[in-house]
């Protein structure tokens, strides 16, 4: 078995599935009292999340480089970062490490292309509805990515950094959430990607028309996989 490196803590809330998911995946192949071989770095989301929104991509890549780095010294062989707007800023964690990264956005790809999709919704903060980054990197595999008109956009990034990263389930936020992706399903999507590691806490394959492709589940269950293959 192969040593997996997390990158966590954004949000904290999102990298415990992370963990558990993992962990349940090597059960489920190996049997017995198996469990995964990993290390794990949980950043201060507070320092990211200003970055974020300050458009100081530089500076977050640095972040995620250095404790890319401390995993690859810890013994890591891959590294996993437990979200998905974080992507953004991987090619300077490539250039500070020897050790693959396992893109979340090849992991869920690699899903929706065996499923038979092309044209998918994507829900996630603005950075990764709004940036290239995301749906650049879809379209690489062939799919298309449909984004919500901007209001809807707006409500969907303020759920998550106001609610679901602060473990806050709210009802009418769930209503929002179906009604933005009925909206994207009239659209011409044909599935829609849960495009932010905190979304799943919020909405499930009931609330949804099309197939729910969670982000989170998806890129755990394939790094558990790449560790014991």
């Amino acid at each position: 078995m192969k040593t997996l490196g997390l990158i966590g803590g954004m949000s904290w809330e999102s990298t415990v599935p992370y963990y558990r998911l993992i962990n349940e995946a090597i059960k489920a192949r190996l049997g017995g009292l198996h469990s995964a071989r990993l290390v794990l770095y949980s950043v201060d989301f507070e320092e990211i999340a200003r970055l974020q929104h300050a458009g100081d991509w530089d500076a977050a890549g640095n972040v995620l480089a250095d404790a890319a780095q401390r995993l690859e010294r810890a013994g890591a062989e891959a590294l996993v970062i437990c979200a998905n707007t974080m992507h953004k800023v991987v090619p300077a964690i490539e250039a500070a490490v020897r050790m693959p990264v396992l893109h979340v956005v090849d992991a869920v790809a690699e899903d929706i292309r065996a499923a038979g999709f092309s044209k998918v919704g994507l829900l996630g903060t603005r950075f990764t509805m709004e940036h290239p980054f995301y749906a650049e990197r879809l379209a690489q595999h062939g799919l298309q990515a449909l984004i919500p008109e901007k209001d809807d956009r707006d409500i969907v990034h303020r759920v998550v950094y106001e609610e679901l990263c602060l473990g806050k389930i709210v009802d009418a936020s769930r209503d929002e959430y179906r009604r933005i992706m009925a909206k994207l399903v009239a659209q011409g999507a044909e599935a829609i990607i849960l495009g932010c590691t905190e979304i799943s806490m919020l909405v499930g394959m009931q609330d949804a028309f099309v197939p729910l492709f969670d982000t989170t589940a998806i890129h755990a269950r394939k790094a558990a996989e790449w560790s014991v293959a």
